[in-house]
């Protein structure tokens, strides 16, 4: 038994619709100026995580996940469950959509579904979101799409910083120009386009879309889960639960002091959003920064932490 945190290296995607802000607000190193993704904690084939530091520096998280189940309680599953990103849309995203589990089992070699869910760390002022549809039947957002009548299909809704938005398989969405965004979500990456802009890459050319399999997933009507954080005052620190769902549940961390904590869950994912401080085990005591990524393994029964942070944490 070890009971140290498992901190990762952060993997980054060039996107279209990247820009700088990943180094602006972390300082991280990023590999050009259309950088749209930090996948801080994933053990996706796409973009695996690291480990910085310990025992298991070098090893992957999949590579964890298979051969040191002990670190997660125990639990079962082929496939770590969760990923957890940090998404700078300089520009809008597309339009688009997730299939759930059993969709994507079937139609996405075996990958899981997507659902996910997004914490404002900042956005401009009077920034917006797409999220949802005004579609009553499939038959009628067909139409809508195939008529190009876009403004009219697409429900899109003012955000601000500390807004929390949980974004289930089947919801239409895409974050807008101007929005940066902790992202919690199923260990998957697949998504389906609706609609780009008609947007040209470098060389001219139109990203694809992915209409047949978008009109079998969008849940129609559409609907929403209003989400309604609980906050809880504990001795030098405030916890907020956002959401609690089969998937995943998040909560903010905002450190105050000093706050000790009892591990009630097989591990957590936690990220630094602002500030620094210190994470303390019976092992000993971990500096912890803005831009951090670590996980708190099951070998770890009760941690404190200190100083004046703000952390997102996220269990299965």
């Amino acid at each position: 038994m070890n009971p140290q945190p498992i901190f990762f290296e952060p993997i980054f995607k060039e996107r279209i619709w990247g820009g700088t802000v990943l180094r602006e607000q972390f300082g991280y190193d990023i590999p050009s100026e259309k950088t749209g993704e930090c996948w801080a904690i994933s053990a996706h084939p796409n973009g695996p995580s690291i480990v910085k530091s310990g025992p298991w520096k070098g090893m992957t998280l999949e590579q964890l996940w298979r051969d040191h189940r002990e670190l997660f309680g125990g639990i079962e599953g082929e496939k770590f469950p969760l990923l957890t990103k940090i998404l700078d849309a300089n520009r809008d995203l597309s339009v688009q959509v997730h299939p759930d589990d059993q969709y994507a089992q079937s139609h996405e070699n075996g990958e899981l579904g997507k659902t996910e869910c997004w914490y404002v760390i900042d956005c401009e002022e009077d920034a917006e979101m797409i999220f949802g549809h005004t579609a009553k039947t499939k038959e009628e957002l067909a139409q809508m799409i195939q008529e190009g009548r876009w403004n009219e299909l697409l429900q899109r809704v003012k955000i601000q910083p500390g807004d929390f938005y949980y974004v289930p398989s089947g919801t239409i969405h895409a974050l807008c120009k101007g929005t940066l965004v902790l992202e919690t979500q199923q260990n998957s990456d697949t998504t389906y386009r609706v609609y780009d802009y008609d947007r040209t890459d470098d060389n001219g050319k139109k990203r694809e879309l992915h209409l047949e399999k978008a009109m079998e997933v969008i849940t129609v009507p559409h609907t929403a889960t209003k989400v309604e954080p609980k906050t809880e005052e504990k001795q030098g620190a405030t916890i907020t639960t956002f959401i609690q769902t089969p998937y995943f549940s998040v909560y903010q961390w905002s450190i105050k002091s000093r706050c000790q904590f009892k591990r009630s869950k097989p591990f957590y994912l936690c990220s630094v959003l602002s500030g620094n401080g210190n994470l303390k085990t019976a092992q000993g005591e971990y500096p912890i920064k803005k831009g951090d990524h670590f996980l708190i393994p099951a070998t770890i029964d009760t941690f404190e932490l200190s100083g004046e942070t703000n952390i997102i944490t996220s269990h299965v």
